[in-house]
């Protein structure tokens, strides 16, 4: 371990998780049913939900992913994230919380039933589980690959951090359900922001020239370049990819997956559901730029100290910095404890949106109360799951924002097209929907394995040709019935 771990860094540490802890343990007091356990009753707050919904969204990924764009490339990964509150928040405010709250659902992919049939119902619900399990595994490796770089932990202490975190979150998960969920998430939302504005006067304070300096020589070397409008396919910083990542990787995100679906149905009314959104929408882009500019603020720290410190991984970049660098005591144990909060908010919000997509789409006797802790003892195996799926993550890609892009491209953009077939055609029926689905999986394949389309993109493949082929194959099926368009939304 680093020597500059104080006494008071895991003291602080270990409160922490004590609390988060201790949350569970009093939120086990009110899981009564399914509802309560899965939605908290639909009596949620907006506030603690719109703060849930930023942390599920961004916990540890935007730990290492955040700094590591801000130091190493430029600003465009902050223009995708304001996609978010400029056209992702709008198009949920408009077009798919009212109609998910209107159908009164507890597992989102009970429209696709209602819509088509319970066979689609049942596979849109596996998609979501092979989306989950990446997602959940990708977010506690990012939290592992920064414990190690921060702890100088060995590739097998390493390993047991991350079987560790997945422990303890499934745990804390499966004693307080969502609402626990929900607290720990705005408890950690508060705790990394509040940690990492630290960080960034700190490493301003450090840096020849303070504030200025920073803003100089970030716009001297490119980094606050945002608005490339140049299209070149392949070419990363750029507006077009940024869109790719807005369109193409957070909508689906925001409107196909239980995980924030989940969230806009615990609230009793869409006035709430609404105030959620704006929450979310404006929480994101501050914490985003203060994570970029802390990335910015150490590419000019190690600029002055003549170059970035020789790291196995560029997203190791602030956690190396935080431990060897770092001079106030007592801020690394802070932000260790936010990390592990983030990374378990991630898990703690999948395995219990995954729990509710087994107990609703797979278990008949679903609309009974809790009995001999049913949901728990899916909730501890799925954990189990996940952590293991954490150790297969670096097989995938080599950064984090590049592994998330692929899952959510492959599983949520094939989700999204068949919701949008059903929302937006009267045609769509089952038969299209499944012939839709086989051909966007099959248009992924190719442009995975035979083309060099970035992974930015694989979202538009998979919702466009879902939706298109759909539509089509459509008018070669029986039209659906009047009962199954009860769930298509009409625009008011």
């Amino acid at each position: 371990m680093v020597s500059n771990i104080s006494v008071l860094d895991w003291t602080i540490f270990v409160g922490y998780l004590l609390l988060v802890l201790g949350i569970g343990v009093w939120f086990s007091r009110f899981q009564h049913s399914n509802k309560d356990y899965f939605l908290g009753g639909r009596t949620m707050g907006w506030i603690p939900v719109g703060a849930s919904l930023f942390a599920t969204a961004f916990s540890s990924i935007s730990f290492v992913m955040l700094p590591r764009e801000g130091a190493y490339a430029d600003y465009h990964l902050l223009t995708a994230l304001l996609f978010i509150p400029l056209v992702i928040t709008p198009i949920l405010w408009y077009l798919f919380v009212p109609l998910f709250l209107r159908l009164k659902i507890t597992s989102v992919y009970e429209y696709l039933g209602i819509r088509f049939n319970n066979t689609m119902r049942k596979l849109g619900s596996l998609l979501f589980a092979g989306y989950a399990i990446g997602w959940m595994g990708s977010m506690l490796y990012a939290v592992g690959i920064i414990v190690q770089a921060t702890l100088g932990l060995s590739h097998g202490q390493f390993l047991w951090v991350l079987v560790g975190i997945g422990i303890f979150a499934t745990f804390y998960t499966a004693l307080g359900g969502y609402e626990a969920v929900v607290w720990t998430d705005l408890l950690q939302s508060v705790t990394l922001g509040g940690g990492m504005l630290i960080v960034l006067f700190v490493i301003v304070e450090m840096v020849s020239g303070d504030f200025s300096s920073v803003i100089e020589l970030g716009r001297e070397h490119g980094k606050f370049r945002m608005l490339n409008m140049e299209f070149e396919l392949t070419e990363r910083s750029s507006f077009w990819a940024a869109a790719g990542f807005g369109l193409f990787m957070y909508l689906p995100g925001y409107t196909a997956s239980q995980i924030t679906v989940q969230r806009y149905l615990s609230m009793g009314n869409l006035k709430q559901a609404r105030r959620s959104l704006l929450i979310n929408a404006t929480i994101g882009p501050v914490i985003s730029v203060i994570f970029f500019f802390v990335g910015t603020a150490l590419f000019v720290f190690y600029y002055q100290q003549g170059g970035f410190p020789d790291i196995p991984n560029q997203d190791q970049l602030l956690p190396y910095f935080l431990a060897n660098e770092l001079p106030v005591a007592g801020l690394t144990g802070l932000l260790l404890a936010g990390l592990f909060a983030a990374g378990m908010s991630t898990i703690d919000s999948g395995i219990n949106s995954m729990t509710a997509v087994i107990v609703q789409d797979w278990m008949p006797a679903r609309k009974k109360p809790l009995r001999v802790g049913v949901s728990r003892g899916i909730t501890i195996i799925l954990g189990a799951i996940v952590t293991g799926a954490s150790l297969m993550v670096p097989l995938i890609g080599e950064h984090v924002i590049e592994i998330i892009a692929k899952i959510a491209g492959t599983f949520l953009g094939l989700l999204l097209g068949v919701f949008l077939l059903g929302m937006f055609t009267r045609r769509g029926n089952a038969g299209g929907s499944g012939f839709g689905l086989l051909a966007g999986g099959i248009a992924l394949a190719v442009v995975w394995t035979q083309t060099n389309i970035p992974h930015w993109y694989y979202g538009l493949f998979t919702i466009g040709v879902t939706f298109v082929v759909g539509w089509i194959a459509s008018y070669f099926s029986p039209p659906p019935t009047e009962k199954q368009l009860n769930g298509y939304y009409k625009l008011p």
